[in-house]
């Protein structure tokens, strides 16, 4: 079941979604985080009508989720610009995930900066060069041009493009919460020996309020700018296929080795 299908599952005009996780979309005993948060943003997005785009998301991943779930959005606030959304995904085990969305009308103003580092951009892949991961894991529903990540990097920061291999027809902003986390934890470049992580939280700003990109295919970055006492701190940003930055992220992930 691709994304899409997935989606379709919401019911316009509810405050609550019965919705079934596949096992293709699992990250071991979960759900991968960008499809969990992309859930909860679609219930968000439904809450309402006419929100406007949206600006910023506080996501954290509680606990495990899989199998069917319950998804809630409830409005908190809502003025003349902003609403603020709470979402959560219910399992048997309880909450597994609980956001915060905030829908923000762009507005003019005599303030424009953007300091972002540009990165070394490589070739976007052909279809011939790209490949996926094992139809039993989340990077199944994905293509990217190599292996993602080897123990013994010796490095702090991973990107690579990624698109779904099925892309058509999403909602740009769900796509990109979804793909948006499809890295490993960017500490796993540093790791010497195998173990366990896992992505507590994820704070995300949006740099646009229509993302888009040709052909599905994003560049993802992560870095990680410190790591200890079993946590790292990792810097995110998602580009479109113009080098444009379309989202930025920070991460919180636990490490178990």
């Amino acid at each position: 079941m691709n994304l899409a299908a997935i989606l379709e599952q919401f019911q316009p005009n509810a405050s609550s979604h019965t919705i079934s996780i596949p096992p293709s979309w699992h990250q071991g005993r979960t759900s991968y985080g960008g499809l969990s948060s992309a859930l909860a943003y679609q219930a968000a997005k439904l809450s309402a009508e006419d929100l406007p785009p949206l600006q910023s998301a506080q996501i954290a991943f509680v606990g495990p989720l899989a199998g069917d779930v319950e998804v809630t959005a409830t409005i908190l606030r809502r003025g003349k610009n902003t609403a603020f959304v709470k979402s959560e995904i219910r399992s048997s085990d309880g909450v597994g995930l609980s956001c915060t969305f905030i829908f923000m009308n762009r507005r003019a103003s005599h303030l424009a900066y953007e300091g972002l580092s540009r990165p070394v951009f490589p070739p976007i892949p052909a279809d011939e060069n790209a490949r996926s991961g094992p139809p039993e894991f989340f990077t199944g529903h994905m293509q990217y041009p190599d292996k993602r990540l080897e123990l013994g990097m010796a490095t702090n920061r991973l990107s690579s493009w990624h698109r779904f291999t099925e892309h058509d027809g999403l909602d740009h902003v769900a796509e990109l919460l979804c793909i948006g986390d499809a890295l490993p934890p960017s500490a796993m470049g540093l790791m010497t020996e195998k173990g366990m992580v896992s992505s507590m939280n994820w704070q995300i700003n949006m740099l646009t309020d229509a993302p888009a990109t040709r052909n599905g295919w994003w560049f993802l970055e992560s870095e990680t700018h410190q790591a200890g006492n079993g946590a790292s701190s990792q810097y995110m940003t998602a580009w479109n296929s113009e080098g444009l930055p379309m989202l930025t992220g920070m991460q919180s992930v636990a490490i178990f080795v």
